[in-house]
């Protein structure tokens, strides 16, 4: 057994079997109806929920972190002006007003020059240049709002295991979504309703909001087989003196901070000092938290399941142990639960 596998530092060390059928293809129709895995991280005892139960783990005093990122509809679908040929813009991040990097496809058909048009012309898009990983650095030509032209022309940009098609775009936004910039949900925080968050309110628990936009490498496979050579990819993330303060306050008074899914987790563990005090602060992180990783501030993390040998199961496991984790997802399997984006959710606390 070589010194990787022994510490988990091997992709295959998180390898599970997971039968497609499990992979959630649309959402619930009530999100906080959904199925809850608790599983105590010191032990590995695990027990089976509904999600609106979940109030019943959190105390007075504990502060709730979430992620208000909104997603855009960034997937654009068009035709090549010269030739009527359909192709397919993604939108990734803004690099100025009307100047996006985007994945697009097929990417022989859109050299630089080349342009696009959206919905009967309504938007117009020029490629200006190749970049990183054969991006396309491209330009967009409309009248009037910009948010209002992609919120007509754009689809969901639904993760590649998802076939089926948005019936509600909504459903691919958590209730308290605000700043516009992801190309993924924060999914975690999709079993949350109004009414949910207000009884949880109501028990003297906290809220933290920060922001991280997340970024389509959250779905990209992790090529190597040893998981420290992995190149993570770098999103922006915001914590503002509000959220600080009160993850701070919680801390100081010995109450937990709880993190809803893992991109509010990286938002904080990147912002904090070694001694565990979160400033405000924003900024791009590429933090790759795997098993080994001591925690500065999370002491419980709400989260979806998984893709097996992915950088998230690696996080989760950095956190309530390896083979608590791949026990939990071996039960959670044998028990039917929904995986991934629109899926059933765990709390490890």
């Amino acid at each position: 057994m070589s010194e990787n596998r022994e510490i988990g530092l091997s992709t295959a060390d998180y390898y599970f079997d997971l039968p497609e059928e499990l992979i959630a293809q649309d959402p619930m129709a009530k999100r906080d109806e959904c199925r809850l895995l608790y599983m105590d991280k010191e032990t590995g005892k695990v027990e089976h929920h509904v999600f609106n139960e979940v109030i019943n783990y959190l105390e007075p005093g504990d502060c709730l972190v979430l992620n208000n990122t909104k997603v855009i509809p960034a997937r654009l679908l068009g035709v090549k002006e010269e030739t009527g040929a359909a192709v397919e813009i993604l939108l990734l991040k803004r690099k100025e007003a009307d100047v996006w990097e985007t994945l697009v496809k097929p990417g022989k058909k859109l050299r630089p020059g080349a342009r696009v048009s959206f919905g009967d012309g309504i938007l117009k898009a020029k490629i200006l240049d190749i970049v990183d990983e054969g991006n396309r650095l491209v330009k967009f030509y409309y009248d009037g709002i910009w948010e209002e032209v992609l919120d007509r022309l754009g689809e969901m940009p639904l993760p590649p295991y998802i076939t089926h098609k948005l019936q509600d775009k909504n459903m691919y936004q958590t209730v308290y979504a605000k700043f516009e910039g992801s190309a993924a949900a924060p999914t975690a925080g999709l079993h949350f309703t109004d009414e949910l968050l207000e009884k949880i309110r109501e028990k003297g628990v906290d809220m933290a909001f920060v922001t991280l936009h997340v970024g389509l490498g959250t779905f990209r496979p992790v090529k190597v087989d040893n998981v420290k050579e992995h190149h993570m990819h770098t999103e922006w993330y915001q914590v503002t003196q509000e959220a600080a303060d009160k993850i701070n306050k919680a801390k100081e008074a010995g109450h937990r901070v709880i993190c809803v899914g893992t991109t509010s987790c990286r938002t904080i563990e990147s912002a904090a000092s070694e001694d565990g005090k979160l400033s405000a602060s924003s900024g791009d992180t590429s933090i790759f938290i795997y098993p080994g990783y001591k925690f500065k501030l999370m002491d419980g993390l709400i989260t979806n399941f998984h893709l097996p040998e992915s950088t998230l199961v690696m996080l989760v496991s950095a956190f309530a142990g390896r083979e608590h984790v791949l026990g939990a997802y071996e039960e959670a399997i044998k028990e039917r639960y929904r995986f991934f984006s629109f899926g059933d959710a765990c709390l490890f606390i």
